[in-house]
């Protein structure tokens, strides 16, 4: 039976390991510090917490899931963006059959559709397109009339198809890291328990003289910077 462990550490678990890689720098930049104050911190403590950062790093985000993520992540956006003409294409087809569709484009769910692919948001953009796909269906009649065609149909209910199976699939990686991580639980309050360890011999050693230092051995300051790098590059993509 497998042991439920709470977590000791108040972050996400794929920021613990990158908290922890920033100590492991600071630590062996100043580790003669450290070994002057206790023996205990040498090359060998040293070299032993950087293995296990590695470990749990590779627990959080397994190589094979993260090629594979990323790729489905590449190939979701890039039918998000492959809506647009479509879209377009579709609300002018709308247009030319007012009055005989008493809907707008934006209640067809065109407008919807539009902020998910803004957002690149999955779960709604599935919803706009059953919204859509059904009005296809409905005033199927009226588009075609108007030159609508079974082809730019299908354009929108094979996107439905597509970003629904991206999507779970993502979720299912998800959860999968998850629920590795929990039956490692007590693995990670380990790698934290080291990581408290450094950072509060590092409070001691710098807490009066060095204040610069002491922000590098504080786990709320490394948390901050760990955001900050990771909001930077999501921007940058």
């Amino acid at each position: 039976m497998t042991t439920n462990f709470a977590r000791d550490y108040h972050c996400k678990d794929e920021e613990l390991t990158v908290i922890c890689d920033f100590a492991s720098i600071s630590l062996k930049r100043d580790l003669g510090d450290f070994e002057d104050y206790s023996p205990k911190f040498n090359e060998t403590y040293a070299s032993g917490f950087d293995a296990k950062i590695l470990m749990m790093n590779e627990l959080v985000e397994a190589k094979s899931e993260t090629v594979e993520l990323k790729a489905i992540t590449a190939r979701l956006y890039a039918t998000l963006d492959g809506l647009t003409t479509p879209i377009n294409r579709l609300t002018g087809y709308i247009n030319l059959a007012q009055p005989g569709i008493t809907i707008s484009s934006n209640d067809f769910g065109l407008a919807q559709l539009r902020k998910a692919i803004a957002n690149k948001d999955a779960e709604s953009a599935i919803q706009s397109l059953r919204t859509i796909n059904a009005n296809i269906v409905k005033y199927n009649e009226q588009l075609s009339a108007q030159g609508f065609t079974r082809q730019l149909a299908d354009r929108f209910t094979n996107a439905a198809v597509a970003i629904a199976f991206d999507n779970k699939r993502q979720y299912e990686i998800a959860k999968n890291r998850k629920a590795i991580v929990q039956n490692n639980l007590g693995l990670f309050n380990g790698l934290y328990a080291q990581l408290s360890e450094i950072l509060d011999v590092g409070k001691i050693l710098y807490k009066s003289d060095d204040p610069a230092k002491l922000q590098e051995y504080t786990f709320s300051e490394l948390k901050k910077q760990v955001r900050r790098i990771a909001k930077l590059t999501v921007e940058a993509k």
